[in-house]
């Protein structure tokens, strides 16, 4: 699934009006009627919807099945690979970056990030027990201001 930096995806882009994302989604598996809700998308994508019910954040989460299954950027694929090797490779295409507390903030309006809910033999079953390199588990996509904690 490609992500279109601070608009969201194909199928759900900011300020979409809920009723709309459901008519392209079906209703979500978790989470109707409330600020975020859950839909069962491959990717999997986790909708806040800000109080007039409109789209305010996308996010996508990993799929862990690789390749168009999961959230990709100009052939760069984002979730389900180390946290590092995104990075770097997003910063070969041009973009920059602020760290947060759980990955990275990007300016052209995108968060990639790790809960460290998978680790790094996950990915690679060389990898020893105390290898702490971070997995991106999920890509967050709306204007860059929002990470920044703007939200107006």
């Amino acid at each position: 699934m490609e992500i279109i930096p601070s608009r969201g995806v194909d199928l759900v882009k900011i300020g979409d009006h809920r009723s709309h994302v459901e008519e392209r989604t079906g209703l979500p598996h978790h989470g109707p009627g409330g600020e975020r809700a859950v839909y069962n998308t491959t990717p999997m994508l986790v909708i806040t919807y800000a109080a007039d019910s409109t789209v305010e954040l996308v996010e996508i989460k990993y799929s862990g099945e690789g390749g168009n299954a999961e959230a990709q950027l100009d052939g760069i694929q984002l979730t389900h690979r180390f946290l590092d090797d995104v990075v770097s490779d997003l910063h070969a295409r041009g973009y920059t970056n602020t760290p947060s507390d759980i990955g990275h903030d990007f300016h052209a309006g995108f968060s990639v990030w790790s809960m460290h809910s998978l680790w790094a033999p996950d990915l690679d079953p060389a990898a020893s027990e105390d290898d702490e390199r971070a997995v991106a588990e999920g890509v967050s996509v709306a204007p860059y201001a929002y990470f920044c904690g703007d939200k107006e």
